[in-house]
């Protein structure tokens, strides 16, 4: 069965908390990426700033993985209450394809279910009553 992990959006301070939360917490990341590591958008330029902000990064809890992001300044900032998603990392193609399409019905999809450049099948959505939800499967390695 999948797993649910709470994904935390923030306005430029996402490694900030999350070295907090690490304090709190303990433990070590797994994976903290930069927007600068990722492959930019046909024709996008981002700022220094912005090419520094967290793309992704993830602490393990426990059985949670708390993750979080820094806002893409394509989708701008975002606010309270509207600031986290609920991460659903699947067991399978099949799955995530179910999950996806049972939970989005009815709602926004923001990004479809596909391959992406960090190796994963995913995708993202807000429901019909405004949750926001990410949906993964890591075919090649662990969940990070």
């Amino acid at each position: 069965m999948a797993a649910i992990n709470p994904y935390l959006m923030f306005n430029g301070t996402c490694e900030e908390a999350f070295v907090f939360y690490k304090s709190v917490f303990g433990g070590e990341f797994p994976y903290i990426g930069k927007y600068k590591d990722a492959p930019a958008e046909e024709g996008e330029q981002l700022s220094e700033e912005d090419q520094n902000k967290v793309m992704h990064v993830s602490l393990p809890i426990g059985n949670t993985i708390l993750m979080g992001s820094d806002s893409h300044p394509r989708y701008g900032d975002v606010s309270f209450g509207d600031n986290f998603s609920i991460s659903i990392n699947a067991e399978s193609t099949e799955e995530a394809d179910r999950i996806f399409n049972g939970l989005s019905a009815g709602g926004h999809v923001e990004m479809p279910m596909n391959k992406t450049f960090w190796g994963a099948y995913f995708g993202m959505f807000k429901d019909k009553f405004g949750v926001n939800w990410m949906v993964n499967f890591d075919e090649n390695e662990p969940n990070k």
